[in-house]
């Protein structure tokens, strides 16, 4: 007796997203503190820090080398 199983899915025809279309910045400026939301961090006077001196160095570049 047959037993009921979902079709083996192949391609759907779907193609990835640009990558282009992932980052999440819209052209506004950068805070410290979405560079330590973006990193996963907590919210603390610490992290602010290391997020401010993140973002002096490597300007609003910063956030996108932590996003995927």
């Amino acid at each position: 007796m047959p037993t009921s199983q979902p079709e083996a899915s192949g391609p759907s025809g779907e193609r990835a997203t640009p990558d282009d279309l992932l980052h999440a910045r819209t052209g506004t400026d950068v805070s410290p503190e979405d560079i330590v939301l973006a990193s996963g961090k907590d919210l603390t006077p610490r992290t602010l820090e290391w997020a401010k001196r993140k973002l002096a160095a490597e300007g609003v570049s910063a956030l996108d080398k932590l996003l995927p």
